[in-house]
């Protein structure tokens, strides 16, 4: 308690500086799982992209990033065994911010996307267990954020499966493509605006002092729905037909329809992300100012102050504008090609998941989660589809983090141990 109130400010500012330090790193790594696809399909170019991120990103880390942050804060390690001695909960908490961070730094700039998830949570671990002892991790919540690992995958890999087979079976085996394009890109483009408006109202603006019941939420979310669904009826309408010997079904012109659309499900892959990922940087900064502010009692359940996800949202778009370019290059063009059709189904596949799983706590991975669809869609066309090597050296770096992250909170927490006493 001694220490709490000797050091209160510095562990706080500290806090603060580590906190921001990671969130530009999801930024700079993750915010690929966002933009990667559309970028990759070239729907958007990478301006684009960036432009789109930096206001979705911010937005689904303010608004509906509360919730998830909750599980990263207190769900992973036990609170109860730092009654008798807070400041080990600041020293780990610090400790995983600045070892995520470093290597989400390093494995930004060699291009590699990794999980911004399995950093914190591998950092949080390996202090707990090492720093404190195996009986401060609450490993059934570990046991949960792992099986979503292998869950996330799967589901949005199975839901971008289906989505991209419907696309081929309503649309390009038409008699018209073209004109089946116009006529179903409509009511995919409802399904984009209704599922991300869905989990923003039910789950996300508690903290901003909106409470809705679930029936106005749905029918708030329908109504949103079809505004977007309307406004991309809109701007499908200024697309013409164009006439190409090299073209004879006019799968070309079907895919600039997919391509405005693109615009929708990477607005809502980004606002996803951010919803999502915001609490591997938060999470641990919320919890020392919790503990810092209640002079040294320990309270899970404190709320999130609404200007930690500000600063966490202000983090991932700093990354995303400074190095944000060079793991969207890896993952858009890396594992298969993409075209805005496949894109599209990739991407609202995963936005859905990420968004489910935001709207129930559960920190999942975006980079295995998106990984996931883009496998999805490429086994819609076959195994030659894929490319194997690539997937094995983004798998390879995913084994990587774990351990990395743990090893280097271990080193901090000592070194902030040995420090402040």
């Amino acid at each position: 308690m001694l220490i709490i109130a000797q050091h209160g400010e510095v562990f706080i500012i500290l806090a603060c500086l580590f906190g921001f330090f990671m969130a530009w790193g999801v930024g700079a790594n993750d915010v690929a799982n966002a933009m990667g696809t559309s970028v990759g399909s070239k729907a958007i170019t990478i301006k684009q992209a960036i432009l789109i991120a930096v206001v979705f990103e911010f937005l689904g880390a303010w608004l509906a990033g509360g919730e998830v942050t909750a599980t990263i804060r207190g769900g992973i390690v036990d609170p109860d065994l730092f009654v008798d001695e807070p400041q080990l909960l600041v020293y780990g908490m610090l400790s995983a911010l600045l070892a995520a961070a470093i290597w989400l730094m390093v494995a930004s700039a060699k291009g590699w996307p990794v999980s911004t998830t399995h950093s914190i949570v591998g950092a949080i671990v390996g202090f707990g267990a090492v720093g404190v002892g195996m009986e401060a991790v609450a490993w059934g919540s570990v046991g949960t954020i792992a099986s979503s690992w292998v869950v996330s995958p799967l589901l949005a890999g199975t839901i971008a499966f289906v989505l991209f087979k419907s696309v081929h079976h309503l649309i390009f085996e038409n008699k018209d493509p073209f004109l089946a394009a116009k006529r179903y890109v409509p009511a995919y483009t409802f399904l984009v605006g209704f599922i991300v408006a869905m989990v923003t109202l039910t789950k996300g603006l508690t903290h901003v002092g909106l409470d809705l019941t679930f029936a106005q939420s749905f029918l708030f979310s329908v109504a949103i729905g079809v505004a977007v669904a309307v406004l991309g009826f809109v701007m499908q309408r200024r697309i013409r037909y164009v006439q190409s010997a090299s073209d004879h079904f006019g799968y070309a012109n079907v895919e600039r329809v997919f391509g405005v659309l693109m615009v929708f499900t990477a607005c809502a892959m980004a606002f996803a992300h951010g919803s999502n990922d915001v609490a591997n940087a938060v999470g641990p900064l919320a919890a020392v100012i919790s503990v810092v502010r209640s002079e040294g009692m320990i309270n899970g359940a404190t709320l999130v102050p609404w200007w930690v996800l500000v600063l966490g949202g202000g983090g991932i778009v700093a990354g995303l504008v400074t190095y944000g370019h060079k793991v969207i290059a890896t993952v858009g063009t890396g594992i298969t090609e993409l075209t805005p059709s496949r894109g599209f189904a990739a991407t609202l596949a995963a936005a859905t998941t990420v968004v489910l799983a935001s709207g129930t706590g559960l920190p999942i991975s975006t980079t295995h989660t998106l990984v996931g669809a883009v496998l999805g869609v490429g086994l819609a066309r076959g195994m030659a589809a894929l490319n194997l090597q690539v997937i094995v050296t983004i798998v390879m770096s995913w084994l990587i983090t774990l351990p990395a992250g743990a090893g280097l909170a271990i080193l901090f927490f000592f070194m902030f141990k040995g420090m402040f006493g």
